[in-house]
């Protein structure tokens, strides 16, 4: 008998360590409550995935919404002028930026503005470099307009370099909006 007893409480105490190591299931027992919220949620149709919009495009020839405040229209032109763009290490006036000069100099002909003319670079090259081809620009900008008939008096110039940059992008779309002469009313 001592015997059965002994089997018996080791298949017992097995049994027992079994259950135990098991364990409980992980599943929380399901309320009437949590049921009737599965069954409410179920028949909400999923909402579907939220895309991120397509990055926009920078265009040197559109004014960007996010830069028109007031009366400036691009860069930091006083409107009604426009910005004037050059290519990459350059300080010449572009053939295809000649008849925004043409349009600030008819607005200024027009009008008895004084003018700051600020020379501005990409970040590319060094801040004395920057300085000097940011002055270049404002220069040639200012000689553009004086040969179309827009008094020197009228005019100043001043280099910002790479100091002011509108878009701070390290690829050509941000660098080609920063490599610009602004037209700004002083007076």
């Amino acid at each position: 008998m001592k015997k059965i007893t002994k089997r018996a409480a080791i298949i017992l105490f097995s049994v027992s360590l079994a259950v135990m190591a098991t364990g409980c299931s992980k599943e929380k027992v399901k309320t009437d409550e949590a049921v009737a919220k599965k069954e409410v949620t179920s028949a909400v149709a999923p909402a579907p995935p939220v895309q991120a919009p397509a990055p926009a495009m920078e265009s040197l020839d559109t004014r960007p919404p996010a830069m028109m405040a007031g009366n400036i229209l691009e860069g930091r032109t006083t409107g009604p002028m426009l910005p004037v763009y050059y290519d990459f290490d350059k300080a010449n006036v572009r053939p295809d930026q000649q008849g925004r000069l043409e349009k600030n100099a008819a607005f200024l002909n027009d009008n008895a503005a004084v003018i700051r003319i600020e020379g501005n670079c990409d970040e590319r090259g060094t801040n004395e470099y920057n300085m000097a081809l940011g002055e270049r620009r404002a220069l040639s900008a200012q000689k553009y307009l004086s040969n179309l008939g827009v008094a020197l008096e009228r005019m100043q110039t001043i280099s910002y370099g790479e100091e002011k940059p509108l878009l701070h992008g390290h690829d050509e779309v941000s660098w080609a909006q920063n490599r610009r002469a602004d037209f700004v009313v002083a007076q």
